[in-house]
């Protein structure tokens, strides 16, 4: 009886906080979460911002706009990072140009928006290797060494890091936001606690106002 009671008051707290809860003054376990083991960053007393993303994601592809717009307004305030998903048992060939073009130096947001336009808009999945060096000869980037770096053991090692930081970061869904190897939240966890979004520009919307918190507790954290 007991037992059934504290049950009864725990699920009531539990209902309160999630009344409670908005992306403006968001909960822990709610609009975002704790990692349960503080995972490394190297962003001195800068705050990282790590983004958990797949070029074949509609909804990595509509928050990267508003993504890419925020990181800008940050300015010096934090370090941005993005980091391509695995899948279990998949070869990804968008998750290993990604990382190749990384290699080479010529990973930037233009090209990054670039090949979610392609992906997206122009509907070229680029799920097979032969299609990946098509779209990067055309490009203008020299195509042998591309294919050199793309089969070498630097990107095959980025691959299984990516894989280790899923597990790390204990990413299940994407877009996924770590901030400082701390928290984690999403423009779908933002909505969590209100449920007041009524469009994906609103989730996102949600997503920036948490994730300005969330980095201005982390660097009061720093100090």
């Amino acid at each position: 009886m007991r037992f059934m009671k504290w049950l009864a008051g725990a699920l009531m707290l539990g209902v309160v906080a999630m009344a409670s809860a908005t992306p403006a003054d968001p909960k822990n376990g709610v609009e975002y979460r704790t990692l349960a083991q503080q995972q490394p960053v190297e962003a001195g007393k800068k705050v990282e911002v790590l983004e958990f993303f797949d070029y074949a994601c509609p909804h990595c592809h509509a928050f990267d706009p508003d993504l890419t717009a925020w990181v800008k307004k940050q300015g010096d305030n934090i370090v941005f990072k993005r980091m391509h998903i695995s899948r279990q048992g998949n070869d990804l060939p968008q998750q290993k140009m990604y990382f190749t073009l990384i290699a080479m130096g010529l990973m930037n947001d233009a090209m990054h928006s670039k090949i979610f336009q392609e992906m997206h808009v122009n509907h070229n999945r680029m799920n097979r290797d032969e299609m990946v060096f098509d779209f990067i000869a055309k490009q203008g980037i020299d195509k042998q060494k591309f294919i050199d770096t793309y089969r070498g053991f630097g990107v095959a090692g980025s691959v299984r890091r990516a894989s280790a930081m899923m597990d790390a970061y204990t990413v299940d869904s994407w877009p996924l936001i770590a901030i400082d190897g701390k928290y984690i939240t999403s423009p779908t966890m933002a909505n969590e606690g209100s449920k007041s979004a009524s469009s994906e520009a609103q989730l996102h919307a949600q997503a920036l106002q948490v994730m300005d918190i969330l980095v201005a507790k982390a660097k009061a954290e720093k100090k």
